[in-house]
C-alpha cells in the first residue's frame, strides 16, 4: 500500500528553494520547478547533508556541504564526492494540491 501525504497547493510551494517532509523515519526533499513538483530523498548519500537546503540549479540540486549535484528526476550523482544516488519519489498533483508517495516499507513509490 501507498502512503498519499499532501504538501499543500503547489502556488504554496516555495519556487527554486527545498522543503523537507518527514515521514516515518524518511526525510524527502521536496523542489517546486515551474508548476513541476520533484521529491528525492533528502540526505546527502555522500555526508547525510540536508538537500533541501541546498541550491536548486535547473533540475539539479547542489549538497550544501560539499557542493555534490543531484539530479531531480533521476536522483543520481553529478559531481564527486557523492557516488551513489539518493531515492526519488513520485509526487502527483490533484485539482492544484501536491501528494508525495510512499510506500509503507519506506521506500519510493514507483
Amino acid at each position: 500500500m501507498t502512503n498519499r501525504i499532501s504538501l499543500g497547493k503547489v502556488t504554496e510551494l516555495p519556487a527554486g528553494s527545498g522543503v523537507r517532509v518527514e515521514h516515518g523515519d524518511h526525510r524527502v526533499a521536496v523542489f517546486r520547478v515551474g508548476d513541476s513538483i520533484y521529491a528525492i530523498g533528502d540526505r546527502c548519500s555522500h555526508a547525510e547533508a540536508s538537500l533541501a537546503d541546498g541550491e536548486l540549479f535547473d533540475l539539479a540540486v547542489e549538497c550544501p556541504r560539499h557542493g555534490s549535484e543531484f539530479d531531480l528526476e533521476t536522483g543520481q550523482p553529478g559531481s564527486f564526492p557523492a557516488t551513489r544516488s539518493v531515492p526519488v519519489y513520485e509526487v502527483v498533483i490533484e485539482q492544484d494540491e501536491a501528494f508525495l508517495l510512499i510506500a509503507d516499507d519506506g521506500e519510493a513509490a514507483e
